[in-house]
């Protein structure tokens, strides 16, 4: 009797351990699958986008940006090329060559904007006195660093310039995606967290006890130069569609 107690007993043990087996077997494979795709991700969205660096920090140099616009704008901007990246990749879709370089002219544009206000703001400095106007134009300066119209814009004018500068991404995403669609939420969550990092690695920067000081004291000043360097060089790009015309 206890023999047969005994081997009933004892047989679902051997099965149970082998389900918790398999059970570990399935996550181990699925995470030697994942981790080659995480580290695929980190890899391509660090070598296309490594010069956002600067612009972050320029960014978050000047004092008519607040850190929360800057972040919302790379945010807005890189979900732009994913989501661009991913509906051509579904699509099929190939973006004509030289199309992509006409992006530079929103850099272009917020860099000769930006190189404007700084030559007013030098000829009131060397004429000693501020204008009405130019009184005007700095309280509404203070106001749109909060207000919501003026907010918006400068969310948006950061993402754009983030769209530009990104254009030459869309020729790395559009095939990554096209290889396996299956996995574009995963680089886009790893694109999303590696966004975070960078923003926080460009405000880091800026407020370093060393560096930061002789970045914010010319983040301001450098910017448009850098916007306006930044769009004629995605501009030259669109030198193809001159030329084929």
């Amino acid at each position: 009797m206890s023999s047969g107690v005994g081997r009933f007993g004892a047989a679902p043990a051997p099965r149970r351990a082998d389900a918790s087996r398999g059970r570990w077997y399935v996550r181990g494979r699925a995470m030697e699958q994942i981790l080659p795709i995480l580290g695929v991700s980190v890899v391509v969205f660090v070598s296309t986008n490594i010069d956002d660096i600067l612009l972050l920090s320029a960014f978050f140099a000047d004092p008519g940006f607040t850190p929360a616009q800057v972040v919302a704008g790379q945010f807005l901007g890189i979900a732009a090329l994913v989501i661009a990246s991913a509906a051509c990749a579904l699509l099929a879709v190939r973006v004509p060559d030289g199309w992509i370089g006409l992006l530079g002219l929103a850099p272009l544009a917020l860099g000769l904007r930006g190189l404007w206000a700084l030559w007013r703001g030098s000829r009131a400095r060397e004429a000693g006195v501020a204008s009405g106007a130019d009184e005007a134009d700095a309280a509404e300066s203070a106001r749109g660093r909060h207000g919501s119209s003026a907010s918006r814009f400068k969310v948006i004018a950061v993402a754009g310039v983030t769209l530009a500068n990104g254009g030459d991404n869309l020729g790395v995403y559009i095939p990554l995606f096209s290889s396996s669609p299956a996995h574009i939420p995963l680089h886009a969550a790893v694109f999303a967290v590696m966004t975070g990092a960078f923003c926080a690695f460009g405000h880091r920067l800026v407020n370093h006890p060393i560096l930061g000081t002789r970045i914010r004291r010319f983040g301001r000043a450098a910017l448009p130069f850098v916007l306006i360097g930044l769009g004629l060089w995605i501009l030259s790009d669109a030198l193809v569609l001159v030329r084929a015309g």
